[in-house]
């Protein structure tokens, strides 16, 4: 694509407001930004789009915003009249333009005869997919960035059981977004016409009042709460998004009666002022909530990115400082939690199994094998977990009861198909209470999954790589993976290397290659002698790649002294 010419027919067109032209016009004789903004359209794939917000080809505006919507509409009207008839239910977080943003989507729908449901004010994205379930829409849009910087706007499209969009349709929907005309091909209606004539339907309090019931059904042991309620405190923190109303409301009703929000970050704003990053898992973010815990002796913090998906905490150690739980480490808490729960109330299921992803703990899978429930793996990213429930509901093989990633993502229950931080929070809360019948905290009970399970230690390492150079030099990166193997990493030898787009795993000693069941992504996994692994991909939703290192260890020392060898590695690999 000539990014000039782009540029210039964007300057030219009628379609654009004298502010957006004047954005454009600030930039002319910056080439580079030139370039950035129109050297390709914004990538849809099975997540829909995310990029940062402004006027340009490879932007989040209303003119991609739009041409998105477009392309989902045609795909419905594809699906006939009765998809058209059941509708697409509409969501959106705290971040700029994302109101905006999801009432045009509605009117855009309304005016290719499809039915939109659109939720009155912001909402954590795991509603959403309970909406497209409850209601028995044919797809659902959410416009969100989840965890990213302020300047990140994003349109996650989900399919008819609230999963994200499968490959299929996302193609036919990128290949019709492709066949638009971003300025003349995008229909719309009047927003008020459109309710008035019932094309937009408004979701209100009555779709929490169902989504809430649907989760507090996931509670597994709400009793233990009861037993601690009158003295237990925790502190909450929304980061300015979507958890603000809902989590506190699903913790009162599982019996907690001192939930303590943090009150600058329980105000809606896109700007996230008192973070540098709405990321639940940086510490620095939790700041404010944990001068407040020091302030009523609260040894437990729980805090949800903008769109109420992720959940992190923090927790008071034996020293009294407070420390943050890698995802993985609450992943682990919640499998092992969830697990002897079900055992002390006997509701285990038959073929019980637990789900987590290629790049997540192999912690997980002990804590689960050794209390008898099987644990499978999937790709990176919760529609190819929701992909292997649905498998089993078909097979009827096992019946899963926990499902997470490393990226402080969790699901229970069978209500919604994404991962959800109402329910986390809630079992993070249940799982504490436990606890303190027992007399433990949440990090005593952590310490002691190391003596049950094993030492293993985990880090991720993401190296941004912005812009068309970015891009082109992740491609590289990871052909020359492919083209010239690694027979070492850091001091480790690699035994296997698994190669995930073809679906092969080789052995290094002898060259011999076997196929494995996942196969499409691009990914490399290397096996390396003493169980250490060392995985490279390139974000799919982000300008960056991410290396993760899984380490045993006869020790945490031992597990932290692996990574830290191989950390030091992967930045002469990656670069």
């Amino acid at each position: 694509m000539d990014y000039m010419s782009e540029y210039k027919r964007w300057l030219d067109s009628q379609a654009l407001s004298e502010e957006e032209r004047a954005e454009l016009r600030a930039v002319e004789n910056n080439n580079e930004e030139i370039e950035s903004r129109f050297f390709a359209p914004l990538s849809f794939g099975t997540a829909g789009l995310r990029g940062v917000l402004g006027i340009g080809l490879n932007r989040m505006n209303r003119f991609t915003v739009g041409q998105a919507a477009q392309g989902l509409a045609n795909l419905v009207v594809s699906n006939g009249q009765a998809a058209m008839d059941r509708g697409v239910a509409i969501a959106y977080d705290s971040r700029h333009f994302s109101p905006e943003f999801a009432k045009q989507s509605a009117c855009i729908l309304a005016a290719n005869g499809i039915k939109a449901l659109l939720f009155d004010e912001l909402r954590p994205t795991p509603e959403l997919s309970f909406a497209v379930r409850h209601y028995g829409c044919i797809a659902g849009i959410n416009i969100t960035a989840s965890h990213n910087p302020k300047e990140y706007n994003g349109y996650k499209v989900y399919w008819e059981d609230g999963a994200q969009l499968p490959p299929a349709e996302a193609d036919v929907v990128a290949k019709e977004m492709a066949a638009t005309d971003i300025f003349t091909d995008v229909k719309t209606a009047d927003y008020d016409k459109a309710v008035a004539d019932g094309m937009i339907r408004i979701l209100s309090r009555e779709t929490d009042e169902a989504y809430l019931s649907e989760v507090i059904k996931v509670a597994v042991n709400p009793d233990c709460v009861k037993q601690v309620a009158d003295e237990f405190k925790l502190v909450y923190t929304p980061f300015h998004g979507a958890g603000y109303r809902l989590v506190p409301e699903i913790l009162r009703r599982l019996g907690y009666k001192h939930i303590i929000c943090e009150p600058e970050q329980m105000k809606i704003d896109g700007d996230f002022p008192t973070v540098k990053n709405p990321n639940p898992e940086y510490k620095e973010g939790f700041n404010l909530a944990i001068e407040l815990a020091k302030q009523n002796n609260v040894d437990l913090i729980i805090g949800t990115d903008p769109d109420a998906d992720r959940t992190g905490i923090v927790l008071k150690d034996k020293t009294g400082d407070y420390v943050t739980l890698s995802g993985n480490q609450v992943g682990v808490l919640l499998t092992d939690y969830i697990i002897t729960a079900k055992k002390l109330t006997n509701t285990m299921p038959a073929h019980p199994a637990v789900l987590k992803s290629i790049v997540t703990t192999e912690m997980a899978r002990a804590a689960a094998n050794k209390n008898g429930v099987d644990c499978f793996e999937t790709f990176t990213g919760f529609k190819f977990l929701a992909e292997k429930i649905k498998q089993f509901e078909t097979t009827g093989s096992h019946e899963y009861i926990f499902a997470f990633e490393e990226s402080y993502g969790y699901l229970c229950g069978d209500y919604a198909r994404d991962k959800d931080a109402v329910t986390a929070s809630m079992l993070i809360a249940e799982m504490a209470a436990y606890y303190r019948t027992q007399g433990k905290t949440l990090y005593d009970a952590m310490e002691e999954m190391y003596e049950k399970y094993g030492y293993y230690c985990e880090h991720t390492i993401s190296i941004t790589m912005p812009g068309v150079s970015g891009l082109q030099r992740m491609n590289e990166l990871m052909a020359e993976l492919r083209n010239k193997p690694l027979t070492v990493i850091g001091p480790d030898k690699v035994e296997y290397t698994r190669d995930y787009m073809p679906g092969t795993r080789t052995c290094m000693a002898d060259g011999k290659v076997e196929q494995m069941e996942l196969k499409g992504q691009n990914v490399m996994y290397y096996e390396l002698e003493g169980g250490t692994t060392f995985i490279i991909r390139p974000s799919g939703t982000e300008p960056k790649v991410k290396v993760y290192i899984m380490a045993k260890g006869d020790s945490k020392a031992d597990a932290a002294a692996k990574v830290e060898a191989l950390m030091a590695a992967a930045k002469e690999i990656v670069k």
